[in-house]
């Protein structure tokens, strides 16, 4: 049995992941904005759930919660950053404090976590460290740069953690979902006001849909939380989880088109070396 710290599990993936880990008889410690939601989580499994009152976005409360988790409920195993939001609107319209704001919460609060976290596993030299990204860290949407911009950065983050703590015996996995049956479309989501009329003809019906699809979304947030715990118990876990059928297709997609330009703009790219430069590894 392991102990979870997983962040933001009032609702959404979050609530799933930690009622997953709870009926498979793990511990685990969740964080909520609210205090009315903390009796409730606990609810779930007496002695078994611990509920911590948190903002992701004050560094220091994140580091304070995490080492008296430490000392009073014992080693974190998994360490999964799942606080976040969605942040909808054309960028031309999007205030940039609002972009501020979604990048503050989705990538300096999943750093604040993992980073406090990491000296606790490394001086263990064990733990999985897990964030959930999205389908949209890998692939974009119109209507969602700032949200898209702040999953780009995680991934991207975790990409290069995964590689600086290998040798410590340390997991590191970006969780990347598709479109999951919670409230993340819904009251979970931000929306940035409508102003120019030039972007109508694209984006009034991407909104609408994204509106009407929510609460009928593909994913089954209980099968996430099977598949998260899957690859627990595997002697290599993926450092990329890709959740659902549309994500698989989409980020697919997103991949190959990248890997086109490439190859299409391969001859052009190779003119800017000095003859005889250094080439750099990606280790």
């Amino acid at each position: 049995m392991k102990t979870f710290l997983i962040t933001g599990v009032s609702s959404g993936l979050g609530r799933a992941f930690a009622e997953g880990a709870l009926e498979s008889g793990h511990t685990v410690i969740g964080t909520v904005r609210r205090e009315a939601d903390m009796a409730a989580f606990e609810a779930l499994a007496p002695g078994r759930a611990h509920a911590r009152r948190l903002d992701v976005t004050d560094d220091e409360a994140v580091r304070a919660v995490v080492d008296e988790v430490e000392a009073t409920v014992g080693p974190i195993d998994v360490a999964v950053a799942n606080a976040g939001y969605g942040l909808e609107g054309i960028f031309e319209e999007t205030p940039l404090s609002a972009v501020r704001a979604q990048f503050e919460t989705n990538v300096f609060g999943a750093a604040a976590t993992l980073q406090a976290v990491l000296p606790h596993m490394r001086r263990r030299r064990a733990g999985h460290l897990m964030a959930v990204t999205s389908m949209g860290g890998l692939m974009a949407v119109p209507g969602m740069s700032a949200y898209c911009g702040s999953k780009f950065a995680l991934e991207g983050m975790l990409e290069s953690i995964r590689k600086e703590v290998a040798a410590f015996g340390i997991h590191v996995t970006a969780i990347e979902p598709g479109s999951f049956r919670t409230d993340w479309a819904g009251r979970s989501m931000t929306r940035a006001e409508r102003a120019i009329d030039d972007y109508d003809e694209l984006f009034t019906p991407i909104r609408e849909a994204r509106i009407s699809a929510s609460g009928n979304q593909l994913g089954n947030p209980e099968k996430a939380a099977e598949a998260l715990l899957h690859i627990l118990d595997v002697p290599e876990p993926p450092a990329h989880l890709v959740l659902g059928s549309d994500a698989l297709r989409l980020i697919t997609a997103a991949r190959q088109s990248v890997d086109d330009d490439i190859r299409s703009w391969e001859k052009l790219s190779r003119t800017t070396d000095f003859p005889g430069g250094a080439q750099l590894t990606g280790n």
